[in-house]
Order: C-alpha cells, then structure tokens, then sequence
C-alpha cells in the first residue's frame, strides 16, 4: 500500500493543537538548580550552596553523619540486647531439659535395680549425678562466661570444637527432618 500524501510532517502532525500557544511553554518549566551546582558559569564562591556561603551545607552532611551513627549505634546495641536475651531463654530451656534427664535417669536407675542388680542401676545414678553437676554448673554461670569458656576450648582445641559442632549440627538437622516428616503425615 503506497502513501499517496506527499506533504511534509508538521508539529501539527504529532503533537494536538493547542488553543493557546503559550500554554505550552509554561507546561514546560525547568526545576531549580542543585545547590552548589554552577547553573550561570559565574563565581562558584557567589552560588547559594558554594564555599563562601556554605554554613548550612556542612551542617547539614556533618547533622545527617552522627544521625546515622546514633541509629547505628543504637541497633547494635539492641541486637546485643536482644541476643544476650535470647541466649538466656535457651540457657534456661536446657537447664530445663537437663533436669528432665535427671528426673528421666533416677526413675530408670530404679528401674534397672530392679530388673538387673544395683551395681547397674548405680552407672544409671552416676550419670545423673553428672547431668544434674553440668545442670547446676550451667545454671550458676552467665552467659558472658559460657561464651568466654567456648572460646577458650575453641583456641586450645579446634578440631574437638569442629568435631562438636559437626554432631551438634547433624543431630539438630536429624531433629528437623523428623519433625517436618511428622508434620507432613499429619
């Protein structure tokens, strides 16, 4: 299909008539300059924003730096807050966890007396008597010290602490399979 309007393309032809020519000028204002910007190739020391007349704007970076250092600050502080928080629930919950072994080992000590002699039910007591030692011992110290110990054993035996944190790791895993496994049956 050939074009048979041989006319040359206008401003009438891509943009709609304006009833007022003017209005089109005034829809197209430009904004104000960036402070500190040379908008008139003049002096930069004469501009609003320049070094001579600058009282505002090192105030203004210098306000906004020590805004954003105190809030910094401050969410440090609350992250610390709330992790040394969290770190005493689960102190508490495996103090708790603990003593529900005790109670689990004596009542299988005196079960083991009674099925296989007391020497054996004896190795049952003496394994709770260390769980509840470790129980206490946990119970009695901050978690600032329980940390400090956990460094302490991680520089003089890193392999033991890998080897730790390797069972703690495939076990807790182990946990959340089972348990994700049950839920999905459910």
């Amino acid at each position: 299909m050939a074009d048979d309007n041989l006319k040359p393309m206008t401003d009438q032809d891509v943009a709609p008539a304006l009833a007022d020519p003017l209005a089109a000028t005034d829809a197209l204002q430009p904004i104000d300059p960036l402070k500190g910007t040379d908008t008139d190739g003049g002096d930069p020391l004469s501009q609003p924003g320049g070094p001579a007349n600058n009282s505002t704007s090192d105030a203004e970076p210098a306000t906004a730096r020590q805004t954003i250092s105190d809030g910094v600050a401050k969410l440090k502080s609350g992250a610390g807050d709330r992790a040394r928080g969290y770190a005493d629930q689960g102190k508490a919950k495996a103090t708790g966890a603990l003593d529900q072994l005790v109670t689990m080992l004596n009542d299988a000590a005196g079960q083991v007396d009674d099925k296989l002699g007391q020497q054996y039910g004896q190795y049952a007591r003496s394994a709770a008597e260390q769980v509840q030692g470790f129980s206490s011992s946990l119970n009695d110290r901050s978690v600032d010290e329980l940390l400090d110990d956990a460094r302490t054993l991680v520089r003089k035996s890193p392999a033991a602490a890998i080897g730790v944190a390797a069972a703690v790791g495939f076990v807790a895993a182990r946990l959340l399979s089972a348990g994700l496994d049950s839920r999905d049956q459910a």
